[in-house]
């Protein structure tokens, strides 16, 4: 993953990618998700805006189509290749449950309620069956990514984040998804400095892979 400061200076750098990665790309997901013909007892409900999140690898659903090289352009350029996908956007992921979280966050030192379903239920969502040790490797727009195995996922209790102080996560901020835990009540993560709690909590989540 790196060294801790190194993982702190590309968090802190990575707005504006983020930002255009995520604008230019949001309509070929929705007609990825839509293009989409699984079997029947895979098809998913249709999604009624733009895919904020797409997990392949070991899953036992799909509801879009295999990876296109001409459409799916930033996972092109991330050298992503996969045959089935599950997608989620906002309303998917509200419908899971929500948990509450309350860390310091290493921005401002202060205190954010942070809200969203946990990483391992979205997952679930997908038919992805995660023991202690399968490995997740999350990716944020830009490409900056983190590998966590089931039992660090389980642990402490990550979750992907919609909400931050009751708000929806825009772009060019933290959002609109975030994969983070509440640090200050992990305690191999709260005896750290501030500035290196949050080296493994990609945010402007956008993907999910999991490997067994």
């Amino acid at each position: 993953m790196g060294h801790p400061i190194d993982s702190y200076f590309l968090m802190n750098k990575r707005g504006f990618l983020g930002t255009a990665a995520v604008a230019a790309t949001l309509p070929i997901a929705v007609r990825a998700a839509a293009t989409a013909q699984p079997g029947p007892a895979l098809r998913g409900p249709a999604l009624r805006g733009p895919a904020l999140l797409t997990v392949t690898g070991a899953i036992a659903r799909s509801n879009r189509g295999p990876f296109d090289p001409a459409l799916d352009q930033m996972m092109h350029k991330q050298g992503l290749r996969f045959s089935k996908a599950w997608t989620f956007d906002h309303a998917a992921l509200m419908q899971l449950a929500p948990q509450t979280i309350r860390p310091t966050l290493e921005y401002d030192a202060r205190a954010h309620q942070l809200r969203g379903p946990l990483l391992l239920d979205v997952l679930a969502q997908a038919g992805a069956r995660v023991g202690d040790n399968t490995t997740l490797v999350l990716r944020a727009v830009d490409g900056y990514n983190v590998e966590l195995s089931g039992l660090q996922a389980r642990t402490r209790r990550v979750i992907v984040a919609t909400h931050l102080d009751g708000n929806p996560m825009p772009l060019g901020g933290l959002g609109p998804l975030w994969a983070v835990y509440d640090a200050d009540r992990v305690p191999q993560m709260a005896a750290l400095p501030l500035a290196q709690r949050f080296a493994a909590c990609p945010w402007a989540l956008y993907h999910v892979e999991v490997r067994t």
